[in-house]
């Protein structure tokens, strides 16, 4: 009998290989034993007693759920399924209610990196490498709408990803609203805003918010923030790639906290 809790790999269907679990009962198990899962496909119309089940052992997960035609899924594999597929995740997720306390707790000046939006593996894998030069502490994504944390995401982060801690919040508003009240100052990127990104103060704890290449940071986000800075263009394209408008904001902030320490060495 073939063990359906094992972990394997696609032959086709996910370019990176990612790792995954198939059948409602393996995934149910994956659930309740912790393990982390980057989402879970779930046939159209797929109802059933089991799947009641295991939509009980994700109340409290924060572990998104998609929809899928059934086609999808015999891409990923053409064994048993049963209509549910669970992609486990590349990184240990973590949760920024626990990290931002203990970064205080630590004497640390809180500096966070939240993506709204960013659905290209590559430009999430980027991202979070220049976080790991930066000195950010931590890289929140929502659970929905964005770039998958798989091998290819890690590759791109020269191997970033598996020690900057990564926070996925099902709802990213309630997250931006906790660093808010934290104490963290909310600044995100926007090529509207008239302030430059070295006009505004930088140097305090700090959440820098990166938003997809086509629609920017979204308007709930936005009512959040304390401030929007813009980089200066000065050719025919009308944006930046988002990995590079991060480094040059993350940058920023490593520029204006070094001014500080100079300063005070002085």
């Amino acid at each position: 009998m073939q063990n359906k809790n094992k972990y394997y790999r696609p032959q086709d269907g996910l370019k990176s290989h990612q790792d995954f679990v198939f059948g409602t009962r393996a995934v149910i198990e994956a659930v309740l034993a912790g393990k982390d899962i980057d989402k879970i496909f779930v046939r159209k119309n797929l109802e059933s007693d089991l799947f009641s089940e295991l939509m009980t052992a994700l109340k409290g997960w924060d572990i998104p759920i998609q929809r899928v035609p059934v086609e999808k899924l015999n891409r990923i594999t053409m064994k048993n399924h049963q209509g549910v597929i669970a992609l486990m995740s590349a990184v240990e997720f973590q949760k920024i209610e626990h990290v931002v306390p203990d970064l205080f707790e630590a004497g640390e000046m809180p500096f966070v990196v939240v993506l709204d939006g960013v659905t290209d593996v590559r430009n999430l894998g980027a991202i979070a490498r220049t976080c790991d030069g930066a000195g950010v502490h931590a890289m929140v994504v929502p659970g929905s709408h964005t770039a998958s944390i798989n091998a290819d995401a890690v590759k791109t982060s020269a191997g970033a990803l598996h020690s900057l801690p990564v926070c996925r919040s099902m709802n990213l508003r309630d997250a931006v609203l906790f660093l808010k009240n934290s104490g963290l100052r909310i600044v995100a990127a926007s090529e509207k805003s008239d302030v430059r990104y070295t006009q505004e103060n930088m140097t305090g704890p700090i959440a820098i918010v990166m938003g997809a290449e086509d629609t920017g940071v979204s308007p709930e986000i936005l009512k959040l923030c304390d401030a929007t800075v813009s980089i200066p263009l000065f050719g025919k394209i009308a944006s930046l790639n988002v990995s590079v408008a991060g480094g040059i904001l993350l940058y920023e902030v490593v520029r204006q906290r070094n001014e500080i320490i100079d300063g005070n060495t002085d």
